[in-house]
């Protein structure tokens, strides 16, 4: 898990802070130990100079150098020496002080390629940091997305569970129309069939009627035939014999209203009327 943006902040500015304080370390090193050598150089020549002036004349002693009796091309040994001392001290000082000198340069160098070296990393932590805010930005957008399109989907399934109901009570509903239709087809197909044996027995019996019309017919124009041919022998034995054997058969045939009417046995048949019979009977 990524650090807080000021907890990155804090820590970077404490290794800069580091960093600064650690770049002259060595060089204050070098100029303490320059300072003690310095300190401890002094203490020898101040201890030297209380020698040279505790040098007292002394009678007794003919070999006893006395401060200020030599000649001017007579040399104090302790002061030769000292100066000796002196002058290889000063040479040492020049070399550490050019070493430090050299030293103090490389380390200038050192910090300008450092602070160079700062300044690109800062520059890189910036273009970082506006990179890492730009990424939170971005993921957090995205995450309202996500979020977006989650109750989106939700919405969605519901939609499709409310649907899927639906097509499962009209696929019921679709199941009992069918079994109607079925059902009415079935019911229609009896229906069909009793009209047309309905209408079968109406023809037969139209069939008959005409069969026994045409008999009927052709027996009165018999009649009629047998009348004629007898008539001009004699015309009321002829008339009272027809009348006679129609009476005896009980068999006639009458017009009455435009229709035929047959008589079967002396009794009159009703007449046959025609109706127009639906499908359904």
């Amino acid at each position: 898990m990524a650090e807080p943006s000021w907890q990155e902040t804090i820590r970077s500015r404490l290794v800069e802070r580091n960093a600064k304080q650690t770049a002259f370390a060595s060089i204050i090193e070098q100029y303490r130990r320059l300072a003690q050598q310095t300190k401890l150089l002094k203490e020898r020549n101040a201890s030297l100079l209380k020698a040279v002036g505790s040098v007292r004349p002394n009678p007794s002693s003919s070999t006893v150098y006395i401060p200020g009796t030599a000649g001017p091309g007579e040399d104090n040994p302790v002061r030769a020496a000292y100066i000796t001392s002196l002058e290889s001290q000063i040479s040492s000082l020049r070399d550490e002080l050019a070493s430090v000198y050299k030293t103090q340069g490389q380390n200038a160098q050192r910090l300008l390629a450092m602070n160079e070296t700062l300044r690109e990393k800062e520059e890189l932590s910036r273009i970082d940091s506006e990179n890492l805010r730009k990424a939170r930005d971005e993921i957090a957008h995205l995450r309202r997305k996500v979020d977006q399109h989650n109750e989106i989907m939700a919405e969605k399934d519901r939609t499709a569970q409310v649907l899927h109901d639906e097509i499962n009570t009209l696929q019921l509903e679709l199941g009992q129309i069918e079994e109607r239709n079925q059902v009415l087809v079935k019911d229609n197909a009896k229906l069909l069939q009793r009209w047309l044996d309905d209408k079968q027995a109406q023809a037969n019996r139209m069939n008959e009627a005409n069969d026994f019309y045409e008999d009927m017919r052709s027996r009165h124009q018999a009649v009629i035939n047998w009348q004629g041919e007898a008539q001009p022998q004699n015309t009321p034995a002829g008339t009272a014999l027809g009348t006679t054997v129609a009476s005896q058969t009980g068999n006639g045939v009458r017009e009455e209203e435009g229709k035929i009417v047959t008589t079967t046995a002396g009794q009159r048949s009703p007449p046959e009327t025609r109706q127009d019979q639906s499908p359904n009977g």
